[in-house]
């Protein structure tokens, strides 16, 4: 069996960070999925698809992989960018605003 493991991104269209702070072990698929001829439904014989393992570190999940002989792939996380304004929204409709604001 092979996996990758990983740290997932936030969502994009959320601003917090849920979801981010464990590690996924996700096995690869083994068989292809196939479309049902009479519903049309995708379906697949491979069960280990379906299992999502998380774990608190990185180190946790390599230390599973090899006690149970996964081969495992480690796809480390992208860093975000330094240059991020702190403040929020909000601070846009301040009263002690130093700038004019106009659209």
């Amino acid at each position: 069996m092979s996996a990758r493991i990983y740290k997932p991104a936030r969502s994009t269209t959320q601003s917090g960070m849920a979801r981010t702070k464990h590690w996924v072990l996700e096995f690869a698929p083994e068989s292809r999925r196939e479309v049902d001829p009479l519903m049309g439904w995708t379906s697949s014989g491979d069960t280990q698809a379906q299992v999502r393992l998380r774990f608190d570190s990185k180190k946790a999940a390599l230390d599973y992989a090899q006690e149970h002989g996964i081969d495992a792939v480690v796809l480390e996380p992208h860093r975000r960018k330094a240059n991020i304004r702190p403040g929020g929204y909000g601070e846009n409709f301040a009263t002690n605003r130093r700038a004019v604001w106009t659209h």
